[in-house]
């Protein structure tokens, strides 16, 4: 049986949300107002804040190697607590293998060379007096959703941006890659290009010709600023859909090439381990995607009534078709409403409205892309993978919800659950 969602008539009976009596409101603005209304507020800053109300709004930061390699982990955004599809600059997540650099722009230069006919070098200057373009697009790194993947054969209690905040999205601002490759001119036996980064970790990975001709940016701004130094200040690439460690930030060279240069970042790591025990390079696009951002696993229990489920999803292969929600564990499925002009490469915004009774279940989002490619449940994505793959995760993240509200991380696979206590 279908699950009740949000009607107008639940809205008339009661119950919706309660109103403020109007009589409080107006005494609110007479003698014994807050502080605010009767104090003048502070003076201008150059340069804006977040309000000290909002201090816990931050990205969790995960540093495996933190003893001999400090410069290396993760920064993850907070999904569950940020609406629409952009991310505000100082929330972006961040990924880096040996530190972020602090590079002079004015010294900093990109060399273009290799199978070219013309190598070119570009300071920061030049750059910019080339024409530039604005997308939006997400960049979302290989290992997101690494605590839902076959590394982790039991579901861990943790937030929606702890499982998933290796996705961040923003308005890119740059050259088009092929505006500067096509001055150098391009010879006829080059089929892909090596990209470096200027930070310690010497970042680089193999780009097949074809996607750098195609839609790929040398990003000079994010969302109408500078590019901060953690996302790859003065300059880095936008290789929109494909995993986020290709979009090579503190980018310094670009070598065109015959052959992929197999990088220790592209054969080490970012690759594929099948069942069989061979490795699959180069699976480059980000499959479909979505998760439910709220309601989620937090220290906030879910009350019972109206509850709106509202998520991102997103698509490395195209834009998003569609986006099914259910609130029974995968048995019957509803057309969640998608907001936007749902662009290709970039996410959209769900919403579902939905009532709680107040009963133990399990809610769930799936999507389908624009060439047909539906989200699959864990069990389905995880047989393919070997032991300790945590790769290119696009299985369907479950929320479990307990009858006192509480919300936990769960799998498909009732048997790989942890058993959750009612505390």
């Amino acid at each position: 049986m279908k699950k009740k969602g949000l009607t107008r008539r639940a809205m008339l009976s009661g119950t919706a949300i309660s109103v403020i009596p109007a009589a409080s409101l107006a005494n609110s603005i007479k003698e014994g107002s807050p502080s605010w209304m009767i104090t003048p507020g502070k003076t201008f800053s150059e340069y804006g804040v977040p309000s000290s109300q909002e201090e816990n709004i931050k990205r969790e930061i995960f540093q495996p190697y933190e003893e001999y390699a400090p410069g290396s982990g993760v920064a993850m955004t907070p999904l569950e607590k940020l609406e629409g599809i952009i991310t505000p600059n100082g929330l972006h997540f961040e990924r880096s293998h040996n530190g972020v650099p602090n590079i002079n722009a004015d010294q900093h230069e990109l060399l273009i060379h290799g199978l070219v006919d013309k190598p070119l070098v570009f300071k920061m200057e030049d750059l910019l007096k080339y024409p530039m373009v604005t997308k939006t697009y997400f960049i979302e790194c290989g290992g997101n959703s690494f605590y839902n993947s076959n590394a982790f054969p039991i579901a861990i209690d943790r937030t929606c941006g702890s499982i998933h905040g290796l996705i961040s999205t923003s308005e890119w601002t740059g050259v088009s890659l092929k505006t500067v490759l096509n001055e150098a001119g391009i010879k006829k036996e080059a089929l892909w290009l090596l990209a470096e980064g200027a930070d310690a970790a010497a970042m680089s990975r193999s780009i097949p010709l074809e996607k750098a001709l195609d839609d790929t940016l040398i990003a000079l701004y994010q969302n109408g600023e500078r590019i901060r130094p953690e996302q790859g200040y003065p300059m880095r690439l936008v290789v929109p859909g494909w995993e986020g460690n290709i979009s090579i930030k503190w980018l310094r060279r670009i070598k065109v090439t015959k052959k992929p240069t197999y990088t220790k970042d592209e054969t080490s790591k970012y690759s594929d381990l099948l069942v069989s025990g061979k490795t699959l390079q180069f699976t480059f696009p980000m499959e479909v995607k979505s998760v439910i951002t709220q309601p989620t696993a937090g220290p906030k229990p879910l009350k019972k009534g109206p509850v709106h489920i509202t998520g991102l999803a997103w698509s490395g292969l195209g834009n998003i078709k569609k986006v099914e929600i259910s609130t029974d564990k995968g048995k019957t499925w509803n057309v969640a409403k998608i907001e936007g002009s749902n662009e290709p490469l970039s996410p959209v915004r769900f919403r579902y409205n939905w009532i709680w009774q107040g009963e133990e279940c399990s809610i769930e989002s799936r999507a389908t892309d624009s060439k047909n490619n539906t989200q699959p449940q864990r069990t389905v994505w995880s047989v393919k993978f070997g032991l300790g793959h945590l790769y290119h995760n696009n299985s369907i993240q479950i929320w479990r919800i307990t009858p006192n509200g509480k919300v936990f991380n769960e799998y498909d696979d009732l048997a790989q659950n942890e058993k959750w206590s009612e505390k």
